[in-house]
């Protein structure tokens, strides 16, 4: 790990060999750009199911696999236990967000404590189905309004955060809810935190199929909801 890293970028990932065979030179090439210290950081499964530690070394960064379990939750905390910069940025290794984005994200570092990634605002915008879109904006505008988070991309796990904001979390999300957990936490334990939304295109992943269950992502919509505004 470099000393005095500036940004770390996560990626949790979960049998993306070929996604980051052609994801991680792109990110490399853009950090390199950023005339900043970084480290990458991708998090595997608990035990190797492909070849990405193999690729991770190709590309010169970090392999790491979660710990604590499979789930995605489980790739949060364990990158957020590792990053070493001042700044994370957490990405989707399946490329849907392009490396060329960190650029926007980095370059609006000052504006906010959390700086977002926004699918929903003015210039943003989703390349996946109308219906997809339509149970996403539900999702995002009532744990904008149950949670009182005050912005419109709450899903998007496409955010730069200041680190010192994540290492005080105690995160319990087992799944892809884990990203409203951060937002909902550090919004309560920084009253005056600031979130700024830039504008974005979500693409489809490249290769391979989605992670995501349905009735999963639904049912632990629900209970994290209920939990995180009514719980302690």
């Amino acid at each position: 790990m470099p000393h005095n890293v500036t940004l770390s970028v996560v990626l949790p990932s979960y049998m993306e060999e070929e996604n980051l065979r052609q994801l991680l030179p792109r990110v490399m090439a853009v950090l390199s750009g950023l005339g900043v210290t970084f480290e990458v950081l991708v998090v595997d499964s608990m035990s190797p199911l492909d070849g990405s530690r193999e690729v991770c070394e190709l590309c010169g960064v970090t392999y790491l696999n979660r710990s604590g379990g499979n789930f995605y939750g489980d790739a949060v905390r364990t990158g957020i236990r590792h990053a070493g910069g001042e700044f994370t940025l957490f990405m989707d290794a399946d490329g849907s967000h392009p490396p060329e984005f960190i650029r926007n994200l980095w370059s609006s570092r000052d504006g906010g404590d959390v700086i977002i990634a926004s699918r929903y605002i003015q210039g943003g915008a989703t390349d996946n189905s109308r219906s997809l879109v339509l149970m996403s904006l539900l999702v995002n505008l009532i744990y904008a309004l149950v949670l009182n988070l005050r912005c419109k991309d709450v899903s998007n796990s496409f955010k730069l955060y200041r680190t010192r904001c994540l290492k005080q979390l105690q995160l319990r999300c087992r799944n892809f809810d884990v990203v409203e957990e951060i937002l909902f936490k550090i919004r309560r334990a920084n009253p005056g935190v600031c979130f700024r939304e830039i504008p974005f295109t979500f693409r489809k992943r490249m290769f391979g199929n989605t992670k995501r269950n349905l009735v999963t992502f639904v049912f632990s919509f629900i209970v994290t909801l209920l939990k995180l505004r009514f719980g302690r």
